[in-house]
């Protein structure tokens, strides 16, 4: 049984993550002897990547050195990747804190915040080639401009746009940031948080910025409204992040029924008249049904 080093080595963490022993009847000869005589690779010479923030730098650094390792000591990694001693315990202290790294006794291991982050990118990547189909089908049924957007940290971000046909469009980009508690984006994303991460996301202060007349201006109010909002499945802004400009919103949601993402079509007034509201949200809920399912 050949088996190259790269592989061995996860062979090798799978064992011992499994809680098996060497005499485990469990685990096949060749690897029971392979993993009683197993020695991890000696440190390789990693690509580094300058950029203009070092503190990076050396972030980037750290997780690059322990992805290829079992578990590393505080020597260990400041000796493989080359930083100094005196300013490496503070950085790995740091990198815990942020959930980047845990420690384990003297080791430290990469940290399941990391694990989040990959699926996050993955999610964000995927769902835009996944969505811009559906968002020009929205976009030719309903003659208005179509964003894709997430919610990233506190902020919710377009990610993809498709622009209306029609002469009077609204300003908008991919990459574009939106208020959270004035957009229906915002709103959207924020409607079937837990409470305590909603809490997170907004200020301490019950009162929130105006842009308009129809703003909400209390938290109390806000998540009254985001009750609203998930019991009708969609959210809208009525003016309130800009005069003149409304929005209807709805929830993607990935195979476990989270949101991860939203789609808005937005319009002026005329586009967007209080009679047509209610139709025009079915209509939008149903086209990104289609999102949803292949995503699932």
């Amino acid at each position: 049984m050949r088996i190259n080093s790269r592989y061995a080595h996860l062979t090798c963490l799978a064992i011992n993550k499994k809680g098996y022993n060497s005499d485990s009847k469990e685990i096949p000869e060749e690897l029971r002897l392979f993993h009683d005589n197993y020695k991890p690779p000696p440190a390789t010479v990693m690509k580094t990547i300058t950029s203009q923030v070092p503190a990076l730098d050396k972030v980037v650094r750290v997780c690059d050195f322990l992805a290829d390792q079992n578990g590393a000591t505080f020597s260990q990694i400041y000796q493989g990747v080359g930083l100094p001693k005196s300013s490496t315990s503070s950085l790995l202290n740091g990198m815990v804190a942020h959930g980047l790294l845990r420690q384990e006794q003297d080791k430290y291991y990469l940290g399941l915040r990391l694990y989040e982050f990959g699926n996050k990118a993955v999610e964000q990547f995927d769902i835009k080639k996944i969505a811009l189909p559906t968002l020009t089908k929205l976009r030719d049924t309903t003659n208005l401009t179509c964003h894709l957007g997430v919610l990233e940290g506190s902020t919710p971000i377009y990610i993809a746009k498709v622009e209306s046909p029609q002469a009077i469009v609204i300003r908008s980009w991919e990459g574009k940031r939106l208020s959270l508690h004035s957009s229906g984006l915002g709103k959207v994303l924020m409607a079937w948080l837990p409470e305590h991460e909603l809490d997170l996301l907004l200020p301490d202060e019950e009162e929130l910025p105006r842009f308009t007349a129809t703003t909400i201006t209390t938290k109390t109010e806000l998540k009254a409204q985001l009750a609203i909002i998930r019991q009708r499945g969609w959210a809208y802004d009525d003016e309130e992040d800009s005069l003149g400009v409304r929005c209807i919103a709805v929830p993607i949601r990935n195979k476990n029924g989270k949101v991860i993402a939203a789609v808005s079509v937005s319009g002026v007034t005329f586009q967007l008249p209080d009679d047509k509201r209610d139709t025009l949200a079915r209509e939008i809920l149903d086209i990104c049904q289609d999102i949803t399912t292949r995503i699932k």
